[in-house]
């Protein structure tokens, strides 16, 4: 295991280097919106509309990244250049692009606070056109991020104060992928990651073994453990199902006695495959018996909340778990039904009828109830100048005229948050399968703007009465 400080590997600033990574049609309304001369304010509302199965609660991830996009977006000449290429655009709205900044301001949860459907994780007011270029990049970056740690949640929870740590790099889709589980992960509770460039950008503790291919290189499996030890002596984690685990185990138990020798302790063994629950057990009493209580199980292959549940209930003896393949890519719930909607334009609330997506009008807030023990009670949906006295406000002020406010919390303070959070959501609600549902309530004037807004919708744009 290795600490490292946080550290830059692109000197561009992200909302410049990443100004094009956007969908098309963003770019063809903004230049519509030019055409028209349409600046005034228009507030984007970004939620989740529904659960995926067997899910009860999400947790807010990917913030840093969407404030720091929006802080320093710009289009290059390179930029400009392509997008003048494409015959699609005028050159007054390329030059209004050349000079474009975001000017608006932010309303955000918490990185790592739990929330749930229908809430606003972010909100952003701005000149229509700043605020509409903002929403795939938004979109992408807090909804991968909150779907990855919306998930390493549930193994946390699943593995009940032992560590886990995300083994998920070559599977992920992506190299970007890869290092924003890394992240996600760690904020919601993982001890570190084997991504070692995650490490370096973002701090974290990073964790590796051996692979099989290393094992069989050698001639013997021992010969391959004495190595690894030699060079490794201060933390030894030594793979013992590459032919057999029980002979691994043992052959293992012969290089603790040797590394014991030389003045050094192994640190654990690492299970890969098979009944993990029965052979955990039988490699706990070997360890045990040879004088190794110190030893710890590591166990990796296929693990995510379900699987570490399963084992745990099996009584496997396992120490800590690596968590690949199943949590870095959210293999159980993949996406979340996450948009980014108008809700207010020039001062006049805005919704959507759509079936099924409509949409809740104006700037929000959220409120948290707690009961007498500090428990998480309800939440209430209101419009942001409303009050619910005694209710905690969530949404918080993180960007102003374009400008991130300062102080922004650290990774390790959004993990922190995160942990005293979830200490405070009732069990219910955290069970794995079939959850207790979080009650969340509008508040009386969201609910009375809602109903006049849909009423006049429906008469003026489809003639009912």
């Amino acid at each position: 295991m290795a600490g490292a400080q946080p550290g830059k590997i692109m000197e561009r600033p992200l909302g410049e280097r990443l100004a094009l990574l956007t969908d098309l049609y963003q770019l063809t309304m903004a230049a519509c919106y030019f055409d028209q001369g349409m600046a005034d304010e228009a507030t984007f509302s970004l939620f989740i509309r529904q659960y995926p199965a067997h899910r009860g609660y999400f947790v807010a991830a990917g913030l840093a990244e969407a404030l720091e996009y929006l802080e320093t977006l710009s289009f290059t000449e390179d930029d400009l250049a392509y997008l003048e290429s494409t015959g699609l655009f005028k050159p007054p709205f390329l030059d209004y692009l050349k000079q474009l900044r975001f000017t608006g301001e932010v309303h955000a949860l918490p990185e790592g606070s739990l929330f749930f459907k229908d809430e606003p994780i972010l909100e952003v007011s701005a000149p229509i056109l700043e605020a509409q270029l903002a929403e795939t990049f938004i979109i992408n970056a807090v909804g991968l991020q909150t779907l990855i740690a919306s998930k390493a949640a549930r193994s946390v929870y699943a593995a009940q104060g032992r560590p886990l740590v995300d083994f998920s790099l070559r599977r992920t889709q992506g190299s970007d992928a890869g290092l924003k589980v890394a992240r996600a992960s760690y904020l919601a509770g993982f001890l570190g990651t084997s991504n070692v460039l995650a490490g370096k950008l973002y701090g974290l503790p990073i964790f590796g073994t051996m692979a099989h291919s290393f094992i069989s290189s050698f001639a013997q499996e021992i010969e391959a453990f004495r190595v690894f030890s030699r060079v490794f002596p201060g933390s030894t984690t030594l793979l013992i199902d590459t032919y057999d685990n029980i002979a691994g185990a043992r052959n293992a138990i012969q290089v603790a006695r040797e590394m014991e020798a030389r003045g050094h302790r192994l640190q654990s063994v690492r299970l890969d495959s098979g009944d993990m629950a029965a052979i955990s057990r039988e490699v706990r009493q070997l360890l045990d018996e040879a004088g190794l209580a110190s030893v710890r199980i590591l166990a990796s292959g296929g693990f995510d909340e379900a699987k570490i549940a399963r084992t745990l209930a099996a009584w496997g003896r396992i120490d800590s778990f690596a968590v690949g393949t199943r949590m870095g890519v959210s293999a159980d719930a993949p996406y979340f039904d996450i948009a980014y909607k108008l809700v207010k334009y020039d001062g006049r609330p805005v919704l959507k009828l759509s079936t099924g997506k409509v949409t809740l009008v104006g700037k929000k807030q959220i409120f948290r109830h707690y009961d007498e023990q500090g428990k998480m009670q309800r939440d209430v949906i209101a419009l942001r100048g409303e009050a619910v006295p005694g209710d905690e406000p969530l949404l918080r002020p993180v960007m102003r005229q374009g400008r991130i406010i300062p102080p922004q919390p650290s990774l390790k303070d959004s993990r922190d948050y995160f942990q005293a959070q979830f200490a405070r959501l009732p069990e219910p609600y955290k069970t794995l399968i079939e959850p207790r549902l979080y009650p969340v309530a509008l508040s009386p004037g969201l609910r009375q703007l809602q109903a006049e807004v849909e009423d006049k919708m429906r008469q003026g744009e489809l003639g009912e009465s």
